[in-house]
């Protein structure tokens, strides 16, 4: 794209379907290089990754040749069916949905160090609490019917 500039940087969070604790330590840094692969050939930069059993953070600076859904679709699809054939998890999937956050380049070192402290973030807050708070800083609208389902028990 000539003459195209831009400076994109987007947070995307989502959860493990019904929120269950699926991302095991043992192979959460292989998910992790997987999805920095499908972000990379997409020719987006990964700016830092990082997930909880039940969801995970990934920041990137992005392209404008891909549009939101469709990236967040081939990293949902792609590492859905890359963890059932690796036989990491085989009752794997991620729920329906995501959200997206977009920052300017004065906030990219806090959101890393964010994303790099969760498993110390989350001793304080849950996952559900932490997102709720995030849509209302960025002051986006949303229904609770909608939002990611509780864990089943």
């Amino acid at each position: 794209m000539a003459n195209t500039y831009t400076q994109l940087h987007i947070q995307f969070v989502f959860a493990v379907k019904y929120r269950k604790a699926l991302i095991a330590p043992e192979w959460k840094d292989k998910l992790h290089k997987y999805i920095t692969g499908i972000i990379q050939s997409h020719q987006h930069k990964m700016l830092c990754i990082n997930s909880m059993p039940d969801h995970i953070h990934i920041f990137i600076g992005m392209r404008p040749t891909q549009s939101i859904s469709s990236l967040m679709q081939n990293v949902k699809s792609e590492t859905t069916k890359w963890i059932k054939e690796q036989n990491l998890c085989t009752n794997f999937a991620w729920q329906e949905g995501y959200g997206a956050f977009s920052y300017s380049r004065s906030h990219v070192p806090n959101v890393i160090r964010y994303i790099e402290n969760q498993e110390q973030h989350h001793k304080q807050e849950t996952f559900l609490e932490e997102y709720q708070k995030q849509l209302r800083a960025f002051e986006i609208e949303y229904d609770d019917r909608y939002i990611f389902k509780e864990p089943i028990q």
